[in-house]
């Protein structure tokens, strides 16, 4: 069954405020107007959390999160969590928990909050419209929605025109993929066990391989990462990484043309 909370409590905020788009506010603005207390500092091994008190809530972010993109999606995570899971007791979230491969339902429902706060259905659909996919893409919607690189391309997943595959993996082995709604391929039978020799995904674990953004499409064989019953057709596939250094992850969005 299809956990809609976090959608519906994000819209339910923008007809509150009487917003219609994800410029017509601060996501600091909102923190504020619910007076909770906000502070940034360092926090060791995490990018936010929230406390809820006997009569106020306190949001921290990690005043060292390099990418505005990524704090702003942050907040927006915790905001999620203050609007439908007060009273609860929280773990502190890390990049490993503000990724749609955590199964949790309130880490589940937190993201699709923020998602669809920052990168409202309606708009990110006007956006992408009749535009070709590539990596370039990924960074105009983060830049745009300034949003994290990595959200943007869980929400083009969702409801992009383009089909795509996700395949997360950390310290090399593969943790979990997901695929665009009605793009079905026989993926390897990999999870928990290390991501493909051949793959852009292994480059980095072995090489410390970052593209540039000219070359981060790198086309790929089909049989990389699907199952091709010992031959792979003409059709180019692309693997694009997404590389969180400290963390030792890389999520490879993959695609074909």
């Amino acid at each position: 069954m299809i956990n809609y909370k976090g959608k519906v409590a994000a819209r339910r905020l923008y007809e509150e405020f009487g917003l219609s788009s994800s410029h017509d506010f601060e996501v600091e603005d909102l923190v504020h107007a619910r007076d909770i207390i906000y502070e940034e500092k360092a926090l060791p091994h995490s990018d936010g959390r929230i406390v809820f008190g006997k009569s106020k809530a306190m949001i921290s972010i990690n005043s060292e999160i390099q990418y505005a993109g990524r704090k702003r999606f942050t907040i927006a995570h915790e905001l999620g969590h203050y609007e439908m899971h007060r009273g609860s007791k929280l773990p502190e979230d890390t990049p490993l928990t503000l990724d749609y491969f955590k199964h949790g339902s309130q880490e589940y429902e937190a993201n699709e909050f923020a998602t669809e706060l920052l990168m409202p259905e309606h708009e990110f659909r006007s956006f992408v419209q009749d535009r070709a996919f590539s990596p370039e893409l990924l960074r105009e919607i983060a830049a745009y929605f300034n949003t994290s690189i990595t959200s943007s391309a869980f929400r083009y997943l969702q409801i992009g025109p383009h089909p795509l595959f996700l395949f997360y993996s950390r310290n090399r082995n593969l943790v979990y993929w997901k695929n665009s709604p009605n793009y079905y391929l026989t993926v390897k039978d990999i999870i928990r066990l290390p991501v493909p020799d051949d793959s852009v995904a292994m480059e980095f674990y072995d090489h410390q391989t970052i593209y540039s953004q000219e070359e981060s499409a790198q086309e790929i064989v089909k049989s990389t990462w699907f199952e091709t019953r010992g031959y792979d057709d003409n059709a180019p596939f692309y693997e694009y990484a997404i590389v969180t250094k400290n963390y030792n992850t890389v999520l490879s969005v993959v695609w074909e043309d």
